[in-house]
């Protein structure tokens, strides 16, 4: 170690070793990749700390022993070197039997080993102790002090006691006391400790050992049913403790272990939207076959030479994918895992986040923070309100300003800030520091570097997309013409085996070819204008909204010229927006894709995981926001060639986006019930299982 290191920086905090007993694979989420999440539980153990943890953290120092003759803990150590001359202040100093003591912890107090009745007893919360001999940092939550009649040191002054001023004197024994929010084990001989807590309290008597102090014993006070239980530290448990901290040495060092198979533990885990340790095991053991690559000779159009952008040529195999060629015929189905339906995957988790986004569209607003509250006012006048905690995500339309308090308080809760331009260009986003873990993102950027290895992946993205394309197809339009769904069929088919990547796009540019070119038969608008308000007969003072209906004719961007287009262009835009944010929330780099090359500004991964919900979510929102009538051609203006919404269209477009974010539907591989948002984050997770080689193959999300 060099002299200029900091010696607690590779001491592992207790808490962890308290994670790897419950579950390895918990451990390795939390220490090593730096992943949190609350849950009810967490909550709830938090607010019931908060007077532990408001603790000053004092402890009389102990008296010299053989075994504390050399310092081993960073504290003794400072100690020795004049850095600290007196401990800090307890925080509450009783005599007798502590009768003294707060009224909260005073149950849990007295199943310390009972002191003579002229004892003195201190007890300190919140107490900060560490050793490198056995590489291990933990806060106390309370401890409780038995004082004996050697003056070696000055307790503070000022700490409360109820006999006057007192001498100065050290620490004959303690005792730590943990406080736990549930219930205790039942053990063959009545109470027991859990193996977490077992864990955490053997460390914490270890740790005063080491630091000097005698200490025989712990108690847990386990508040659900205000029960105390004692610990005493065998030779069996030190040496078990010991193993277990090397064991979680290992493991911090090694690959991540593999998930709990179908144990009650993972119900009441809070990592368990992100670890998903029965999908990973029902894909582990999926039965699924793809057709072999060489499947492409023979089909018909197919070749190495297609190019993107190439319409003519796109035609030609839009035409060709139409056909029935036994070529096409020939080509195997693919075969896709489905869950057996019989609670083989359990749902470990809420089908949608109980978060909302909130969208800014009004140009010139401020939007600030007050307490815990996001504000946004226009001129002094307050828009809106919303509690942070009830925040997933901010999104800012256009020219508003927003508070660098604000912006760092966001940062801290991880509640991403997105900034569009008022036409839904999408500029980019504001975060705080996510994941600190690499080892995703280095397998990312090694599969990103051999077009080799990222082609099967590719092939995968733009098979669900239009795949997921052909059904809405078939969900929506009036009468879908055979000849289209059956090109879309065989180009999916074909987009499985292309063999290089610019034959890919080729593929998806044909099949986008065929679903734009029936798109309008899936927008339902009343044949007499009168019925929908904003297409009856134009006055003299708008003559320029005549022009605008729902006619879509063709698919046309930057800019979209016409009502239709401008809403799928604002729906790709948000779509792009929210698997950025999930690709950065699971750890990738959203700009290094697997089928879209990297270009600058370019969320190339996002976009990759993205084309299988186009469909199903960009699409759908915006025909459903034309069909039930929830925008009208009034919604929309036009400066020179470009369509763009007015301010109150965005807003409503946005409820119709949200709302099909929102929706849940059945998982096509898992078999329960999901939003879109919790899918396009499941996918993200999925493809990480893949890259690091946890699940062999990556599966498109298919509707049904």
């Amino acid at each position: 170690m060099s002299q200029h290191s900091d010696p607690a920086a590779d001491l592992l905090p207790a808490r962890m070793l308290n994670e790897f007993v419950y579950c390895p694979r918990l451990f390795y989420y939390e220490h090593v990749e730096g992943v949190f999440l609350h849950s009810a539980d967490t909550r709830r153990g938090a607010e019931e700390h908060k007077r532990v943890d408001a603790g000053k953290g004092g402890l009389p120092k102990a008296k010299k022993t053989a075994a504390a003759a050399e310092p081993t803990s960073i504290s003794s150590a400072a100690d020795r070197a004049g850095e600290t001359d007196a401990p800090g202040a307890p925080d509450a100093v009783t005599s007798g039997n502590a009768e003294g003591a707060p009224s909260e912890s005073a149950a849990a107090d007295s199943a310390a080993p009972t002191p003579p009745l002229d004892a003195e007893i201190i007890h300190a919360r919140s107490v900060m102790l560490g050793s490198e001999r056995l590489g291990v940092v933990a806060k106390l939550d309370l401890v409780e002090v038995t004082l004996g009649a050697t003056a070696t040191c000055a307790t503070d002054a000022s700490a409360p006691s109820e006999a006057g001023p007192r001498s100065p004197r050290s620490a004959a024994s303690v005792c730590p006391v943990e406080y736990k929010a549930g219930a205790p084990r039942e053990g063959d001989d009545g109470r027991d400790l859990w193996d977490t807590d077992r864990m955490q309290l053997g460390l914490q008597i270890l740790l005063l050992r080491e630091n000097g102090y005698a200490c025989e014993e712990g108690v847990v006070f386990y508040r659900q049913t205000r029960q105390r239980v004692r610990f005493v530290l065998t030779l069996e448990d030190e040496a078990w403790i010991r193993r277990s901290i090397a064991a979680a040495r290992a493991c911090a060092t090694g690959a991540i272990p593999a998930p709990l198979d179908h144990s009650p533990k993972c119900v009441r885990c809070s990592l368990a939207p992100v670890c998903l340790p029965d999908e990973t095991h029902f894909l582990q053991h999926a039965d699924d076959e793809l057709p072999p690559p060489e499947a492409q000779l023979g089909l018909p159009g197919l070749t190495h030479d297609l190019l993107p952008g190439d319409d003519a040529q796109a035609a030609l195999l839009a035409d060709g994918f139409a056909t029935d060629d036994p070529a096409w015929l020939a080509l195997p189905e693919p075969r896709l895992p489905r869950s057996a339906g019989d609670g083989e995957v359990r749902r470990l988790m809420a089908p949608d986040t109980d978060t909302k986004v909130l969208y800014v569209n009004t140009p010139g607003v401020m939007i600030t923070k007050k307490g815990e509250t996001v504000v946004v006012k226009e001129k002094g006048d307050t828009l809106s309100e919303v509690r942070m905690k009830d925040l997933h995500h901010l999104a800012i339309f256009g020219p508003a300003q927003i508070s660098t308090a604000l912006i760092q308080t966001l940062c801290e809760h991880e509640v991403p800030v997105s900034y569009f331009s008022l036409g839904g260009w999408f500029y980019g986003l504001t975060r705080g520091h996510g994941l600190t873990n690499v080892f995703t993102r280095i397998r990312q950027f090694a599969r990103a570097a051999e077009p080799e290895q990222a082609l099967p992946l590719a092939r995968l993205f733009v098979y669900g997309k239009i795949r997921n394309q052909r059904t809405l197809l078939m969900r929506n339009h009036v009468e879908a013409p055979a000849p289209a769904l059956r090109a879309l069929k065989h180009a999916a088919s074909a987009a499985l085996v292309a063999p290089a990547q610019a034959t890919l796009l080729g593929i998806e540019g044909a099949a986008a070819l065929v679903y734009f070119r029936h798109f309008s038969g899936m927008i339902k608008a009343a044949e007499d204008p009168d019925e929908i308000p904003g297409l009856e007969e134009p006055t003299a003072i708008a003559p320029a909204q005549k022009e605008f209906n729902f006619d879509f004719k063709t698919r046309n961007r930057r800019p979209p010229r016409d009502p239709v287009n401008a809403l799928l262009s604002l729906a790709y835009s948000l779509l792009a927006r929210d698997c950025t944010v999930a690709a950065l929330a699971v750890g990738f780099d959203p700009y290094i894709g697997l089928y879209h090359q990297p270009r600058f500004g370019r969320p190339s991964l996002a976009l990759d995981v993205m084309e299988e919900f186009r469909p199903l979510v960009a699409d759908s929102a915006v025909l459903t926001a034309i069909n039930n009538r929830m925008l009208t051609p009034a919604d929309f203006v036009q400066a020179g060639e470009a369509v763009n919404l007015t301010m109150a269209g965005r807003k409503r477009f946005f409820l119709a986006y949200e709302k099909r974010m929102s929706d849940t539907i059945t998982h096509p591989l898992f078999d329960y019930k999901v939003s879109y948002r919790r899918a396009i984050e499941l996918q993200f997770r999925l493809l990480a299982r893949t890259l690091t080689g946890e699940i062999d193959r990556y599966l498109p999300f298919l509707t049904r």
